[in-house]
């Protein structure tokens, strides 16, 4: 087991540049925000592994959206694990913490011994950025590839926005005397940035299914410089992206010093949900009352649990619905 103190950089994304490369990235370690994300709910082993990989992809993806914007994670998927989703919300002004979101719906009874990319089938991974009132949201959607779900957002990248990225994450349940076991997870995103107009079109790719890879996007100089930058990643051992002895930026030293890394402000990331009474009323203002009523339990009330963190919500019948009624 690996073991876990609570440390400085512990749920934060460090954004930086090498700029001999021209490839931008992240380095994110997160504790508290897997603990918040997970204790609301009772998950499987495999199932907390398939979570705490989103949340740590959501947190790395995440870091680029703009003040109060959104960013949807979702998998969809035919196996055991048919949904995980999760929502990154970027921080209401400079200085503050993002917040971070998740949840899994899964058959118990078809989950199976085999490593926890296998209890996902054959499906999607999606990304959608909300960006306020007046905007229209964006999504975009590819097939999940079957390796794991950081590779299901490389396709995607490689994919939707033809842009060369790479992932490499590291997770798992840390212990230490007098505090309870609980998750941890660190990672490194990678991302070429394109020097014209990265929307072209392209017959199809070398992955599987004919998906576009990094390399299928890249050639000459940017390959060259791509492939050397990854060569320096996979040097990267899985304690220095958890443990507690390599702060993120003495990482990126580490790994990237031929690189000229250049780092930014860090980001710091807690758990956070956004549901409310009055959130709950607008979703059922779409329903009459025979639909209320048929929602109503044997006590009377209309009830509703948030599937992110386990609010439970009990409203009289007469005050939701499009034709609700309040007495006065």
């Amino acid at each position: 087991m690996l073991h876990s103190t609570k440390l400085d950089w512990d749920d934060t994304v460090l954004p930086f540049q090498l700029d001999k490369s021209d490839i931008r990235g992240r380095v994110a370690r997160l504790d508290g925000v897997l603990s918040g994300v997970l204790k609301q709910h009772n998950y499987p082993p495999v199932v907390e592994a398939l979570v705490a990989e989103m949340a740590l992809l959501t947190a790395l993806i995440g870091q680029t959206v703009k003040l109060r914007w959104k960013l949807s994670l979702q998998v969809q998927s035919k196996g055991p694990v048919r949904m995980i989703a999760t929502d990154y919300y970027g921080a209401t002004e400079e200085g503050k913490p993002a917040q971070i979101r998740a949840y899994a719906s899964y058959d118990k009874d078809r989950l199976t011994d085999e490593e926890p990319i296998k209890q996902v089938g054959k499906g999607y991974f999606a990304i959608m950025i909300d960006q306020g009132k007046g905007m229209q949201p964006y999504q975009g959607i590819t097939p999940l590839a079957p390796e794991s779900l950081s590779a299901s957002a490389e396709a995607y990248f490689a994919q939707s926005e033809q842009l060369p990225t790479r992932f490499t994450l590291s997770f798992g349940k840390a212990t230490e005397p007098g505090i309870p076991e609980h998750w941890r997870a660190g990672g490194i995103m990678l991302q070429h940035m394109p020097k014209a107009n990265p929307f072209v079109a392209h017959e199809g790719g070398s992955g599987e299914r004919g998906l576009l890879e990094a390399l299928d996007l890249l050639s000459g100089e940017t390959e060259e410089n791509w492939t050397r930058a990854n060569l320096h990643l996979n040097t990267v051992e899985e304690l220095e992206l958890i443990g507690p002895t390599l702060p993120p930026k003495e990482l990126l030293i580490r790994l990237f010093h031929e690189e000229n890394p250049r780092v930014f402000d860090t980001q710091h990331v807690q758990f956070g949900c956004t549901c409310s009474e009055e959130r709950v009323r607008q979703s059922l203002s779409i329903y009459s009352a025979k639909d209320i009523a048929h929602m109503t339990t044997e006590d009377g009330n209309v009830t509703a649990d948030c599937q992110f963190c386990g609010a439970h919500y009990i409203l009289e019948p007469n005050t939701v619905g499009f034709d609700a009624k309040i007495d006065s």
